[in-house]
């Protein structure tokens, strides 16, 4: 039930496109707002520094601007370097004090500033906040920049006397910057956020449309509309269009197969059942008609046995786990080599340790067994098993190359062709139904291999070689 699953795997997004966005949108929300905590900062940082260096800038003005009469008194310039100083409460003041009192600008008039102690020459100082009352008696703070400077009238150095020139901003000054700033920076941010989510909304629509490509596909071969998947798909799309290809094609032919099978073992059956209708017909005797019955029903359940010992080897499954190769050869040729004891056939295995067969243990089976009866069949004393790894191709599982010779008289050329047919065997006089070789051949080719027949170079007799391309 839904109530049972956990609250995690109700809130998981089932579409990827919904994955995508939500990643993309968290992933964008994250870098905005780290970006804007950054930028915010950033501002507060560079408004502090500028505050410092435009008051800075206000005393220094004020050092070059400010003249004193014979008797020590200040004279200020009438023009001073903002008109805020001349506004009463503006929330930029200046103050020089002297060692006979102080001088202050006339925004200075109505609030109480902080005290401003003498600074040594050339000692340079900021600092805040700093206390202060305003003009309406409500408290508030202060930034403050002082220089020490030293006058000497003429020159002479016994009339000199030191003095201090402060410059006061409000403290709120850089807060109200900063309030402007952060809204305007949150405005855009979100504006930049919005158009960003709306493009990667298009980029995912974009990115994920051959995925729908192949959906639509698929559909499109479940109702009949199409045989295959189309082969024109991006390079990461390729091994899951090539896998299903290659599931549709093998369940195609195993449907095939297993149609054959029926056919070839209801062919099969006609002869047998064609030779005891003729004996009923006939009136043969109760003794020869048992002994043919029994003849033609042991013939009939061998040919069963073959049949659906190859309708079970030929459900070619893909992604089957490799299979070692030498345990399934031994345990095939102890059972040979005690059928044909007589003969004193001895098998030697050429095994490559690394290779492995990819497919269903039933099929290896019926390869290796159907190839090494034959080679024992027609062998004189020795048989040569050989196997090892074959071709390679990115990504994909390797190849295979089984190969069984033997020493007997070989099968001519122009004998291959019939000998590879179903029910036809190289010497009516040996003992068999003709269709091993045949079942090796539709083995090979429903793992889309090659089997090719030849003489052996090392054993002089008959060359079975098997190979499988590399699979999925």
């Amino acid at each position: 039930m839904v109530a049972d699953r956990p609250l995690s795997a109700r809130l998981r997004p089932r579409s990827l496109r919904a994955r995508q966005l939500l990643a993309a949108s968290i992933g964008l929300l994250a870098f905005l707002a780290l970006a804007g905590y950054a930028l915010d900062r950033a501002f507060i940082d560079v408004a502090s520094e500028g505050q410092r260096e435009r008051l800075r800038n206000y005393v220094y003005s004020y050092a070059g601007d400010i003249e004193f009469l014979r008797g020590g008194e200040i004279y200020p310039s009438e023009s001073p370097p903002d008109d805020r100083f001349l506004r009463p409460g503006s929330g930029l003041y200046a103050e020089v004090v002297l060692p006979s009192g102080t001088w202050t600008s006339r925004s200075a008039s109505g609030p109480q500033l902080p005290e401003a102690p003498m600074l040594s020459a050339r000692e340079e100082k900021f600092e805040g906040p700093l206390p202060m009352v305003q003009s309406n008696g409500t408290p508030g703070e202060v930034y403050r920049y002082g220089l020490g400077l030293v006058w000497a009238p003429d020159g002479r150095s016994e009339e000199e006397f030191p003095y201090t020139i402060y410059v006061i901003e409000d403290a709120g000054i850089v807060p109200r910057q900063l309030r402007v700033f952060r809204a305007a920076l949150w405005v855009n941010l979100g504006v930049a956020g919005v158009i960003l989510l709306l493009l990667q909304g298009l980029i995912v629509r974009w990115s994920l449309w051959p995925l729908r490509r192949v959906e639509q596909e698929l559909v499109r071969v479940q109702r009949g509309q199409a045989e295959r998947m189309g082969t024109q798909h991006p390079h990461e799309l390729q091994p899951l269009t090539e896998s299903i290809n290659a599931l549709i094609d093998s369940e195609r032919e195993h449907l095939a197969r297993q149609r054959n099978t029926m056919s070839d073992l209801a062919h099969s059956l006609k002869t047998p059942l064609a030779v005891l209708r003729s004996r009923l017909d006939a009136g043969t005797g109760d003794a020869e008609l048992r002994e043919e019955v029994e003849t033609q029903l042991q013939r009939m359940s061998d040919l069963v046995t073959y049949q659906l010992a190859r309708a079970a080897s030929s459900g070619h499954q893909l992604f089957s786990a490799p299979i070692e190769i030498e345990p399934h050869a031994e345990q095939i040729v102890r059972g040979l080599e005690k059928i044909y004891a007589a003969k004193g056939t001895v098998c030697e295995f050429e095994i490559d340790p690394s290779a492995r067969f990819h497919g269903e243990p039933g099929d290896l089976q019926e390869l290796l067994g159907n190839l090494l009866e034959n080679a024992f069949k027609w062998a004189k004393s020795r048989v040569l098993l050989t196997v090892r790894p074959g071709d390679t191709a990115p990504n994909r599982r390797p190849g295979l190359v089984l190969i069984v010779e033997d020493d007997g008289p070989g099968i001519p050329p122009d004998r291959v062709a019939a000998v590879l047919q179903r029910g036809v065997r190289g010497d009516e006089r040996v003992q068999g139904h003709g269709i091993g070789l045949s079942i090796v051949q539709d083995l090979v080719h429903s793992y889309r291999g090659e089997l090719s027949v030849g003489r052996s170079e090392e054993l002089g007799g008959a060359c079975f070689s098997v190979r499988l391309p590399p699979g999925f």
